[in-house]
């Protein structure tokens, strides 16, 4: 048998068995990620910040799954080509698998912390990928006086029972992988005394549907980070590093954490690759500890300027000092929406910062705070052309009616959300047509930190129509009409979109 169909599936099978294999492998050595995640996330390493703001704006929160889903189906493609080289020399296509292995080995070894135990799934898939490859290619190999029938039978027992094996290896390793799981009950079984949920404050919402919940499920919370392989860690395991440029190091627990004073509030964090009305932006009630506490008591040293925050899987940003020791109210926050943050979230603990994009301060699984200067360190973002403090700017968006959609001709109510994180919202506008602005309801102007619903109602005749909004800020500031990308330090223009009134 010298076609290539069944070289190709020979090497399909044989680099998914291999896959397997280190997958249990990793998942017994309750490892965070896996070969195709570590690979993956060095993508994500390499990518420059203006591919990767493009990605987030084009894909939002489907980023991730679609890179692994690429990263499996290139391997695939890969082990399929390995399988073809097999044909014409066995010593080609195991060179291939080696190769992909190196690849491997480089993603994992080359991430923040990475375990030395991170070689061994390696080191196994790449054994069982040559092991596999003349097991399945055996029956396609040329050999006298053989009857092809026959060959071809060998050949589809040998490639089905692989297969199969495979699939048991693979289901065996979610099995046994139950780190996560174990970590998941631990965070269920909590008890965070003190903690609320009190929900949506009176007046905070406008009643008029279509427009985005005020409280943000948990669940439906946006999502924007480097980890593939969110750290799961038990609370037990978890500490903080408060030190550099201090009087006094101090080292946290979860449990030291839980002792001290509980502050809790409404915060809405926004990504800075959010486009202008884009829905990277969500907002819920948390509770924590504030970082000003922590800070004064570790004793600030002169001089100092920036705070260098690490993340458990190797993820680093740099935030102003000040917005740490002001009034504004940052925290070290351990619950959302009165349950321990969820582990996407940043379980057991992560940060939080009023008034500053994601990406400069909002440090999931947070492991090391160190009070440094800014002249003294980069961070992930900043390396990759971001600019280093990202105060979150004016901005407003349109939810009610949807871009394209059609409506009843005559008063037509619309509305959506404002927002600018520690300074606060006084006022919205529209504006139809490009006529003159009309003023907007707002639900509420009590809270600072977190967005405003508002709603207005415009006279649309029948036919096409255009919409555009604009925010007023606590300080008077209008919300710019200056359109600018989301790089380096967030998107402004005001949103426009279009309707036909019927």
């Amino acid at each position: 048998m010298r076609k290539r169909a069944p070289w190709a599936l020979a090497g399909l099978v044989a680099g998914l068995g291999g896959l397997a294999t280190a997958y249990l492998t990793a998942a017994w050595l309750g490892l965070r990620g896996n070969p195709v995640t570590d690979v993956a996330e060095l993508v994500i390493r390499l990518t420059p910040g203006a591919v990767a703001e493009d990605a987030i704006s084009r894909l939002g929160h489907h980023d991730k799954p679609l890179l692994v889903t690429g990263v499996l189906v290139g391997a695939m493609l890969l082990f399929a080509v390995f399988g073809i080289l097999a044909r014409w020399s066995a010593a080609a296509g195991a060179g291939g698998f080696v190769a992909l292995g190196v690849v491997g080995l480089i993603a994992d070894q080359s991430q923040f912390g990475a375990p030395a135990t991170g070689i061994l799934p390696i080191l196994v898939g790449v054994l069982t990928w040559l092991a596999l490859l003349n097991v399945v290619t055996g029956p396609l190999r040329p050999r006298p006086f053989r009857d092809e029938m026959d060959v071809h039978r060998r050949y589809l027992l040998v490639a089905a029972g692989v297969g199969v094996g495979s699939a048991v290896v693979g289901l065996l390793g979610w099995k046994v992988g139950g780190h996560r799981r174990a970590v998941d009950a631990a965070r269920g079984a909590l008890d965070l005394p003190g903690v609320t949920d009190p929900g949506p404050p009176p007046g905070v919402e406008v009643g008029l549907d279509g427009i985005a919940v005020w409280q943000t499920p948990s669940n439906r919370f946006y999502r924007i980070d480097t980890s593939l392989s969110p750290p799961a860690i038990s609370p037990g395991d978890w500490s903080v590093r408060i030190h550099g440029m201090v009087e006094r190091e101090i080292t946290l627990s979860y449990a030291d954490l839980l002792k001290r004073p509980r502050r809790e509030s409404w915060l809405t964090l926004n990504c800075v690759s959010n486009p202008v009305g884009g829905d990277l932006i969500s907002n819920a009630w948390w509770s924590g500890v504030h970082l000003k506490d922590l800070l004064e008591e570790a004793g600030v040293r002169q001089g100092a300027d920036a705070v260098k925050q690490t993340s458990d899987d190797g993820w680093t940003c740099g935030t102003p000092l000040s917005a740490m020791l002001d009034d504004r109210g940052a925290m070290l926050a351990y619950a959302m929406n009165g349950q321990p943050l969820p582990i996407e979230h940043g379980f057991p603990v992560r940060t939080l910062v009023p008034g500053l994009y994601g990406y400069v301060s909002a440090c999931k699984w947070v492991r090391d705070i160190e009070v440094t200067t800014f002249d003294s360190f980069t961070a992930y973002w900043t390396d990759r052309g971001w600019s280093p403090l990202g105060p979150v700017k004016l901005a407003s968006r349109i939810d009610v009616p949807g871009n394209g959609h059609h409506v009843p001709a005559g008063q037509v109510r619309v509305g959506g959300l404002a927002w600018q994180q520690h300074t606060g919202i006084s006022a919205v506008e529209v504006q139809l047509d490009g006529g003159g602005w009309q003023p907007a309801t707002i639900a509420s102007r009590n809270l600072t930190d977190s967005w405003v619903q508002w709603v207005a109602t415009v006279d649309a005749s029948a036919g096409a129509h255009r919409l555009a909004c604009r925010a007023v800020n606590d300080d008077g500031q209008v919300q710019t009409a200056v359109r600018a990308d989301p790089v380096p330090n967030g998107a402004t223009g005001w949103h426009t979109i279009s309707f036909t009134a019927d």
